[in-house]
C-alpha cells in the first residue's frame, strides 16, 4: 500500500522515502516504551505529519517479564497525508526483549520485510534459559523475511545512566530521529517541557540518551526514512481522545465531574484532577461508581450540568442514578470509555459492546440521547454538544468514547474558545405564579428548569412516578403522561438533527454503516475499493439514540446494506447459526429493528482496532460473493 522509492545517500545508506509508516515500540511493562511512542509521535505531528497512535497495554497491572502477554508500548502510523486510524500491518518494530514480539508474529502484525530492531543483551544473559530463549526466538526470526537488526541498548544506555531500564526509551527515540530524518530540537524542546517544571536535573541525562540512540543509528544501521511532511500553518493541539474530552468538558463550562477510577477512562480524570481545578470546578472521587453518579445528579440539580465518567462495569452500577436523571429531569452527562466486556472483561482492549445497554439498560422506559465520537478532535466538541442537549431537553446524554480513541493520539487543529460554548449563568429569576416543576409542553415535552433558591420555586424532587407539579402519583394517567412527555422530548430533539453524509456515491452495490472510533479504517478501507471501480460507500453515524431522519432513505438507494463494527456477532458460517438464531452486531440490531431493511455486519472482538486493510478483505470477498451467486 505505500509506494516508495529508494536512493543511495553519499554514506551507502538507502534513503526511502514513503508516504506513510506504521512503527511499534514494545517492552515490558514499566520501561517506558508508551512514553517514547508519545513522544515521537508528538515530535512527528510538530514536524508536519499526520499521526495517530494505539498504546499497546497488558491485561494485568504487573505482568510477568519477558512474556507476550506482557507486552507494552505503542504503535505509531505517521503519514504525509491524513491519517485517521492505526492501519494495517508494521513496517519497523523496536523490541526491548524478544518474548515481547511473539504476540504480534503470531497475530500477523508485521508487515513482510519489516525490521526489527532488537535488544541484543538477552543473547549473553548469565542466566542459560534465558538466553537460549533468545537463541531459539532468533532462529525463528531469521526464517522470516523480516530484516533483523540487533541493538546493544543496555550496554549503550549504561554509558550515561545507572539503571538503563530507565534510558532505553528515551535511547529509541533517538533513534527513531536518526531513522525517520528528524531534527532534534523537536526532541529537545519534549524532554524539557516533561521535565524543566518537576525533574529539571534529568534533562542532561535524557539529552545525552536521545544523541546516543541518534549516533547509534547513523554508525550502525543502513537505512533511513523519509515521509514528506507538510508545514503546520496553524495552531495544533497533539492529544488522545481523554485529554481531548477532559479539554471539552472545561470548554462546555461544566464545573463538576464526579467518578471513580475505571481503565480506561482514569486517566481524563488525572488531567481534569488539575485543569479543572484552574478554571474554577472540582473533580470530585467517589467511593464507588454509584456515589459517582449520584453526585454528579446532586450537583447538576443545583443548577449547572455535571459529568460522570466511566467504562461499561461503572456504567452498569450507575443505572439505577442514570433512571433517576431520567425521571426527575436533572440534566446529566456521562461518558463511557467502552472497554471489552462482559464483566471484567478486556480492561486494556477496545471494543464497542455498550451501544445496546446504553439505550436500554435503564430501568423502565428512560428515553435518554446515546452519540459517539468518531475521531480524538470529535471527543473535544462532543462534550460541548453534550451539555447543550441535556440542558436544553432536561435529560441524560450518553457519550461512548473506547478504549482506541481514549489512549491514541491525533493532531488537529486549536480550537477557538467561544463564549457561547460556556455554561450559561444559574437561572435564579422568580418563577411564575402557579407554574409547575413539570409543566410540560404538549408538543415538545420540555419544561422549565427549577433551579433550588429560585423564587416560587420549591418543589419535592422525586424518582417516584409524579404530576406536572412534582407530587408523588400512581394512577394511570399520571404515568402515561409522564412517559408520553418524557419520550416527546427525544422527539423533538430528533427533529434538529440533520441525515449524516454519505461518504462516496449516494447509490451503489453496497452501503457499510460505522459508529465511534471505527470511521477511519472504514472510510479507508471504501477509498481503497472503490479505486477498483467497486460500487460501495459509507455512512458514519455520531446520534444513535434516536437517529436523524433520511437514515432508511439512504439505505435504500444500496443494493445491499452492513454494519461494520468492534463487538461481538455470530459468524453465519457456523453449523450452528441460521437466520432463526443468528445475533447482530449492536448497530446492526437497531437499524434492522427501526427501519425493517435486511441489514447484514461484520464484527469482531479481537481487543484491537479494526484494520482498513482487514475491512477491505471482507468487502471483496463480499463483492466477490455478491457476483458469484
Amino acid at each position: 500500500m505505500k509506494e516508495q522509492t529508494v536512493r543511495a545517500e553519499a554514506d551507502s545508506k538507502q534513503l526511502i522515502q514513503a508516504d506513510e509508516h506504521i512503527i511499534e515500540i514494545l517492552s515490558d511493562s514499566g520501561e517506558g516504551a508508551q512514553t517514547a511512542g508519545q513522544m515521537f509521535a508528538t515530535m512527528s505531528a510538530k514536524a508536519g505529519n499526520s499521526v495517530w497512535t494505539v498504546e499497546i497495554i497488558p491485561a494485568e497491572i504487573e505482568p510477568p517479564a519477558r512474556s507476550a502477554p506482557g507486552a507494552s508500548g505503542n504503535r505509531i502510523r505517521i503519514g504525509s497525508f491524513d491519517i485517521t486510524n492505526a492501519g494495517d500491518e508494521a513496517d519497523l518494530v523496536v523490541a526491548f526483549n524478544e518474548q515481547v514480539l511473539m504476540g504480534g508474529m503470531s497475530a500477523g502484525k508485521f508487515e513482510s520485510g519489516c525490521i526489527i530492531l532488537l535488544e541484543s543483551m538477552w543473547g549473553k544473559h548469565p542466566n542459560p534459559a534465558i538466553a537460549r530463549e533468545y537463541a531459539e526466538m532468533m532462529e525463528k526470526l531469521r526464517k522470516t523475511d523480516y530484516r533483523i537488526y540487533e541493538v546493544p541498548m543496555e550496554a549503550e544506555c549504561m554509558k550515561y545512566v545507572q539503571d538503563a531500564r530507565r534510558g532505553k526509551n528515551m535511547f529509541v527515540v533517538g533513534m527513531l530521529c536518526n531513522i525517520y530524518s528528524r531534527d532534534l530540537n523537536y526532541a529537545y524542546k519534549e524532554i524539557e517541557n516533561r521535565f524543566k517544571a518537576k525533574k529539571p536535573t534529568l534533562i542532561k541525562p535524557n539529552v545525552d540518551l536521545l544523541e546516543a540512540g541518534y549516533r547509534w543509528a547513523e554508525e550502525n544501521l543502513d537505512f533511513r526514512f523519509e515521509i514528506p511532511t507538510c508545514p503546520v500553518t496553524g495552531s495544533q493541539l497533539v492529544t488522545n481522545g481523554n485529554t481531548s474530552l477532559a479539554l471539552g468538558i472545561i470548554a462546555a463550562g461544566m464545573e463538576v465531574c464526579s467518578m471513580y477510577p475505571i481503565t480506561p477512562a482514569t486517566s481524563a480524570s488525572h488531567y481534569l484532577s488539575q485543569a479543572l481545578y484552574e478554571a474554577g470546578g472540582i473533580v470530585h472521587q467517589a467511593e464507588d461508581e454509584i456515589a459517582a453518579c449520584a453526585f454528579a445528579i446532586g450537583a447538576s440539580y443545583a443548577g449547572k450540568t455535571a459529568v460522570t465518567i466511566t467504562s461499561g462495569p461503572g456504567m452498569a452500577l450507575k443505572t439505577e442514578l442514570m433512571a433517576l436523571s431520567v425521571m426527575a429531569e436533572i440534566p446529566l452527562v456521562l461518558v463511557n470509555v467502552q472497554r471489552g466486556g462482559p464483566s471484567t472483561g478486556l480492561p486494556t482492549k477496545v471494543e464497542q459492546g455498550d451501544l445496546l445497554a446504553a439505550i436500554f439498560g435503564t430501568p423502565g422506559d428512560a428515553p435518554k440521547v446515546v452519540m459517539a465520537p468518531a475521531t480524538i478532535e470529535d471527543c473535544f466538541y462532543c462534550m460541548i454538544t453534550a451539555r447543550k442537549i441535556a440542558e436544553t431537553f432536561r435529560t441524560l446524554v450518553v457519550v461512548l468514547s473506547d478504549a482506541n480513541l481514549a489512549t491514541g493520539q491525533q493532531a488537529f487543529p486549536r480550537p477557538q474558545l467561544k463564549k457561547e460554548w460556556d455554561a450559561p449563568p444559574i437561572d435564579q429569576s422568580p418563577i411564575p405564579k402557579g407554574a409547575k416543576a413539570y409543566d410540560w409542553d404538549p408538543k415538545t415535552g420540555l419544561s422549565r428548569r427549577f433551579i433550588p433558591g429560585q423564587p416560587g420555586g420549591m418543589h419535592t424532587l422525586t424518582g417516584l412516578a409524579h404530576t406536572r407539579a412534582s407530587g408523588v402519583a400512581y394512577d394511570p394517567e399520571a404515568n402515561q403522561e409522564g412517559c408520553d412527555n418524557r419520550s416527546l422530548k427525544l422527539a423533538a430533539f430528533q427533529k434538529t438533527l440533520k441525515a449524516p453524509k454519505v461518504f462516496g456515491d449516494a447509490d451503489g452495490d453496497l452501503l457499510i454503516i460505522g459508529w465511534g472510533s471505527t470511521k477511519g479504517a472504514i472510510e479507508e478501507a471504501v477509498t481503497r475499493v472503490r479505486k477498483d471501480g467497486m460500487k460501495v460507500s459509507a455512512l458514519h453515524l455520531t446520534y444513535l439514540q434516536p437517529m436523524a431522519s433520511g437514515i432508511k432513505e439512504i439505505m435504500q438507494q444500496f443494493r445491499r446494506v452492513m454494519t461494520v463494527e468492534i463487538n461481538y456477532s455470530d459468524d453465519p458460517a457456523h453449523e450452528m447459526i441460521d437466520e432463526n438464531n443468528r445475533r447482530y452486531a449492536n448497530l446492526a440490531w437497531l437499524l434492522r429493528a427501526r427501519y425493517l431493511i435486511d441489514v447484514d455486519c461484520w464484527s469482531n472482538v479481537h481487543g484491537q482496532p479494526i484494520k482498513p486493510g482487514s475491512i477491505e478483505r471482507m468487502i471483496r470477498d463480499r463483492m466477490t460473493s455478491k457476483q458469484t451467486h
